[in-house]
């Protein structure tokens, strides 16, 4: 046979048994996921954190006997990158619906998952959002749309009202309030949302500065911060910009009581603490956290460890999301997009290490979904609030 020949057949075997794939023979087909994440770009670093946890899962589940209603069908992970672009992730869900997926999980960024369920909806795609935060998302009224964790305005409402009460506690130390958000729909809601109602617990709310991605320099702003003189510094923005901002603050001595996060895309990282640990110690944040009381939370955060990368927000709520979306398609006993939607709608998943309780999703928000406050405590990372998660007592003001 010639080598042409033999090539051309091989890669006809090849391309029939990735068509059809079979466990063990004949059993269950594999069920196709899209994972859909920028994982080149601006947001590449969370990106392939998010890919991570949600090829971890896919492996507990395969592992565990797939679908178990299915003849234990198993994952079978169709990775898109978003490429840090809400229309490539819109072009990337045209090519998974192409490919037959069942479901999506992802796609990281508010602005992306934007355009990703938006795109999955035209084909009754299910769409489990694992992270994008703006309420947007959800108020669109999308039938395909799920999201397990909160969204930006409840954890600013969380973050307003723990600050009234640390700040009362301590005798009321800190009024005034700047605001540094990055630019897109992310940032801008959060601050937005922060900015309004701030003022009605008795804060000044001094100046909100916009900044890029990326931004290479945070100098002028930070040089602003310093004339200004806020009691309380709260930055919105992603994991480079953040880490950038807090450390020019510590270079230039800029010192105000406290570095009060929301949604900090680096705040509650333990990245950020091994690689600035002066410049992290004592941020608080209101943000994506696991149960630290649960020990399935530790045992993941050893695994990933074990690969070299952080145990970050990304890789836990990609990962809670896939586990959701297989504990949907279990009870379904069926892979078709519909019935899919069906489950998840009914969705009682509680068998996760999030601090949520039983899921319970009203016009796709999972209601039940709450962020934590962390501080960062001698190079670790604590929950403060709220008491039934507490690790450590808060430190604030941190600077008096």
């Amino acid at each position: 046979m010639s080598t042409r020949r033999q090539f051309i057949l091989q890669s006809a075997v090849a391309a029939s048994s990735l068509a059809f794939p079979m466990i063990g023979g004949a059993q269950a087909k594999s069920i196709k996921v899209g994972v859909l994440h920028p994982v080149t770009g601006a947001l590449a670093y969370s990106g392939q954190q998010c890919r991570e946890g949600a090829l971890m899962a896919i492996e507990d589940i395969n592992k565990a006997g797939g679908i178990k209603s299915l003849g234990g069908a198993k994952f079978e992970a169709l990775l898109g990158d978003a490429q840090s672009q809400p229309q490539a992730g819109a072009a990337e869900v045209e090519k998974m619906n192409e490919a037959g997926v069942s479901a999506i999980v992802g796609a990281y960024a508010s602005a992306i998952c934007l355009a990703t369920t938006q795109t999955a909806a035209k084909y009754n795609l299910p769409h489990i959002v694992d992270v994008g935060v703006a309420d947007q998302i959800m108020e669109r009224g999308l039938k395909n749309t799920f999201r397990f964790g909160p969204g930006y305005r409840k954890c600013a409402e969380v973050a307003i009202a723990n600050l009234v009460v640390l700040n009362t506690v301590a005798g009321k130390p800190a009024k005034t309030v700047m605001i540094i958000h990055e630019e897109s729909l992310f940032g801008t809601g959060t601050a937005n949302l922060l900015a309004r109602e701030l003022p009605g617990f008795g804060y000044d709310v001094k100046e909100v500065i916009k900044h890029a991605n990326p931004t290479r320099d945070f100098n002028n702003i930070v040089l602003r911060m310093k004339a200004v003189n806020p009691d309380i510094v709260i930055p919105a923005n992603y994991y480079n910009e953040y880490a950038l901002l807090v450390r020019t603050m510590q270079q230039q001595k800029v010192t105000p009581k406290a570095i009060y996060s929301v949604l900090g895309g680096a705040a509650s990282s333990y990245k950020f603490v091994k690689e600035f640990p002066d410049a992290a110690n004592g941020i608080i944040d209101c943000n994506h956290w696991f149960n630290p009381k649960d020990k399935r939370s530790a045992e993941l955060k050893k695994r990933i460890e074990a690969k070299g990368l952080f145990f970050s927000y990304e890789v836990f709520m990609t990962y809670t999301a896939m586990r959701l979306l297989a504990d949907a398609i279990e009870r379904a006993k069926s892979a078709d997009r519909a019935a899919i939607i069906d489950a998840l709608e009914k969705s009682t998943f509680a068998d996760h290490m999030m601090p949520y309780g039983a899921t319970k999703f009203v016009s796709g928000q999972n209601s039940g979904a709450q962020p934590l406050m962390t501080q960062v405590v001698k190079n670790d990372i604590k929950v403060i609030i709220p008491r039934e998660y507490r690790e450590a007592d808060p430190v604030f003001p941190l600077h008096v």
